[in-house]
């Protein structure tokens, strides 16, 4: 299954069921994901573990 299948059929389930309260919960797991990925193995990286 590719990328853009999976956002789309994820997007047709939350359309569906009208689950939008899922919506802000998935773009910060997003988010939360893009940034310790970019931030790997640079000086920003002991920063970031103090938010956990």
């Amino acid at each position: 299954m590719s990328n853009i299948g999976f956002f789309k059929e994820l997007w047709d389930f939350l359309r569906t069921r009208k689950r939008w309260w899922l919506l802000p919960i998935i773009i910060m797991l997003f988010l939360l994901g893009l940034l310790i990925i970019f931030t790997e193995g640079t000086a920003v990286a002991p920063f970031i573990y103090t938010l956990f």
